[in-house]
């Protein structure tokens, strides 16, 4: 009854809704994936509908489409993606806390993406020591 490294690697499909400014939002959310810890692979299948498989112990579906949603990305809301969207959430919380991983263990959304936004380039970032900030 061990579950086996391979049940472990879930593959989901995420739609994305049609009207955005961003008319590729699968190539879009498929670069923001391709550094995340847990994130095997983000296929973008078309335009919005994006195909990724992922380690279950190190993120879940829950968490990508919560930090894709705070990137600016629109996830589809028609009645059958809500409904799968839920049975998977509610199959993956269960799976992780019956292998020991309670919600607190997992990382946190924004800590998905705060590696990411470290490496970008921000001409206005503060070098200084977060000590050395109040001061000046």
């Amino acid at each position: 009854m061990g579950e086996t490294p391979h049940d472990l690697v879930k593959i989901r499909d995420i739609h994305f809704a049609e009207l955005h400014p961003d008319p590729n939002q699968a190539a879009t959310a498929a670069m923001l994936l391709a550094d995340v810890a847990g994130i095997i692979e983000a296929n973008p299948c078309s335009a919005i509908h994006l195909q990724v498989s992922y380690q279950l112990m190190e993120v879940s579906l829950e968490q990508i489409e919560t930090g894709l949603t705070a990137m600016g990305l629109h996830i589809d809301n028609r009645l059958l993606y809500r409904l799968k969207r839920a049975l998977y959430h509610y199959t993956e919380e269960t799976e992780r806390a019956n292998l020991g991983c309670t919600h607190s263990d997992s990382k946190c959304t924004r800590m998905i993406f705060a590696d990411r936004y470290q490496r970008m380039n921000h001409k206005l970032r503060d070098q200084r020591p977060e000590h050395w900030r109040k001061y000046l």
